[in-house]
């Protein structure tokens, strides 16, 4: 089977890591880094990539068989927009863009074409959270009743050199706690409610370090979220998975998930229920939940070249990534206006409304 040419647009953190993923699996090439900057020629010359300033500087005969954009989150709708006028299958980092009209134009616009969008809500991939997945849904925490995520980590200064980062557009509630927000959405179901607070008090850039949230699902679970990049804590997907050899790897927790007839610790997948009928004085039985670890990145990968092959159906579509920017979206909001917001109430030109 002759090799799928992957082009990677951006040369940033993520884009390298996609990079790398293309460059080490069987069956992908790394065809193409798009990015303007000197840096991103350099990283194109230094892993023996062709270099692009812009996509649409690429011959038509050149072009790759599918590009993976991990360009700033405000380039992300012109960026796929260029692709999908191409005819060329996409996967978009998250969050698809930072406005949900715009968002809405470009899965539109993938859609009418019949050209494949793909989002990088890449933790849906991990094998740790597949095994989630099918002990809520075989019912073994019995009826899900609340949930609680934590994003507690320390940035850097030297991080926010970069201007985007600072800018509306990023921020812990776009930048992370959206990986968070859409494992939600995936294991439980649609958000119907939200209601955040946000500050800015470290940092006072224009975008949050710290954000609390709630919401409330349809199916009647309630959940938490607390995030912050300005606290240095074990607690957090990053900290505590080893999804990412980068950052250091700490015996803690990042989700707990607690149901009628049981709770879970994740990531260490660590269920305690109980024996009999639940009662708070009686001994729970702690078991670990085994599962074969593999790297979403490349697990995200190779569906991405099923999907460019014709041979499956993208797992978190371009719709999927609308619905979880449109949960991120109604967070931004009810923090800005001291408000609960209904998720039926969110677009990009709506008021936000009380419920």
């Amino acid at each position: 089977m002759k090799p799928l040419e992957i082009a990677v647009m951006g040369a940033g953190l993520i884009g390298r890591r996609h990079a790398e993923r293309i460059m080490s699996e069987p069956g992908t090439v790394l065809s193409a880094v798009i990015d303007p900057s000197a840096a991103g020629r350099d990283f194109a010359e230094t892993v023996g990539a062709r270099w692009y300033r812009n996509f649409l500087d690429i011959r038509v005969e050149d072009r790759p068989d599918g590009v993976i954009v991990a360009t700033p989150n405000q380039l992300h709708v012109e960026n796929g927009m260029e692709i999908v006028a191409a005819g060329i299958p996409v996967l978009i980092e998250k969050p698809i863009a930072d406005d949900v009209d715009a968002a809405a134009a470009l899965v539109a616009a993938g859609e009418k074409a019949g050209i494949p969008l793909l989002v990088g809500h890449h933790r849906r991939h991990n094998p740790m959270i597949q095994a989630v997945k099918q002990i809520v849904d075989g019912g073994r925490l019995g009826r899900i009743i609340a949930v609680h995520g934590t994003f507690w980590v320390a940035k850097p200064d030297d991080y926010f050199d970069i201007p985007w980062r600072r800018e509306v557009g990023a921020g812990p509630v776009f930048v992370n706690l959206i990986h968070d927000v859409d494992l939600f959405r995936y294991l439980f179901g649609e958000v119907e409610a939200v209601h955040a607070m946000e500050s800015h008090a470290v940092r006072n850039h224009a975008v949050e370090d710290t954000a609390v949230v709630t919401l409330r699902f349809e199916s009647g679970v309630l959940a938490t979220l607390n995030g912050s990049d300005a606290v240095a804590a074990p607690w957090s997907w990053e900290a505590t998975t080893g999804e990412n050899p980068a950052f250091p790897r700490y015996d803690q927790f990042c989700y707990q998930i607690g149901g009628t007839r049981g709770s879970l610790g994740i990531p260490d997948l660590t269920l305690w229920t109980s024996p009999s009928r639940p009662d708070w004085l009686e001994q729970l039985a702690e078991e670990r939940v085994p599962y074969a670890a593999a790297d979403p990145l490349c697990v995200q990968l190779r569906h991405f070249c099923d999907v460019i092959r014709g041979d499956a159906t993208p797992l978190v579509s371009g719709r999927e990534g609308l619905a979880t920017l449109r949960v991120v979206e109604a967070i931004k909001r009810s923090a800005r206006w001291g408000q609960m917001i209904h998720l039926s109430n969110v677009s990009a030109s709506s008021d936000p409304q009380k419920v």
